[in-house]
């Protein structure tokens, strides 16, 4: 497997500067892209990208940047893309964490913890409130068992039950974003 190409941060910034600056793509959640986001990107959030590629595509079709917060998302939605017969296709090495670490500038509205943040915070007081109730009732530490094997099968996959969970929090919800909104904007941009 390839992997796709990239587009560095001081070189999109450059690009930007220059007015010269490709689609910016956002595949993260609403929430994530409220909280902090490269200002001229659309937020299409994975999920919603996956269903709707092929209707995307015919609004894509020059240079395109995906971003996500480090670029996994990215690359499945590079390849969900690709696989529509989208070109043209890379992805913001670093994700939206390597655009803030350099000083880049972002467009924030409400300042909210990461997903990953929020999942570290879950499974860690779970496994804490289970170890702690497990001194009264010794079963209670299997739930320990429970999330630290949630995390493993996590990792192996790349995905993450919790992680989807805490998605639908009403906190992690922002603007719902529809594909005929997302297609408006790209064509009126366009036009």
């Amino acid at each position: 497997m390839t992997r796709p190409p990239t587009v560095d941060v001081p070189a999109l910034r450059e690009s930007i500067a220059a007015g010269t600056a490709p689609r910016l793509i956002d595949v993260r959640t609403p929430g994530e892209f409220a909280a902090a986001h490269i200002e001229g990107s659309y937020n299409v959030p994975l999920d919603l990208l996956r269903e709707h590629r092929a209707e995307l595509r015919g609004h894509l079709d020059e240079d395109v940047v995906l971003i996500c917060r480090s670029g996994n998302r990215a690359a499945q939605a590079e390849q969900a893309l690709a696989a529509a017969g989208l070109p043209n296709l890379r992805l913001l090495a670093g994700g939206i964490t390597a655009w803030e670490a350099a000083g880049a500038p972002v467009r924030r509205a409400q300042p909210r913890w990461d997903l990953e943040r929020q999942v570290r915070l879950a499974a860690g007081g779970l496994v804490l409130a289970a170890v702690l109730a497990g001194t009264v009732f010794p079963p209670a530490t299997w739930v320990a068992a429970l999330v630290g094997g949630g995390l493993v099968v996590a990792a192996i996959t790349d995905t993450c039950l919790l992680g989807k969970l805490l998605t639908a929090l009403p906190y992690n919800r922002g603007p719902r974003t529809t594909v005929a909104a997302v297609v408006a904007a790209l064509a009126v941009e366009r036009g």
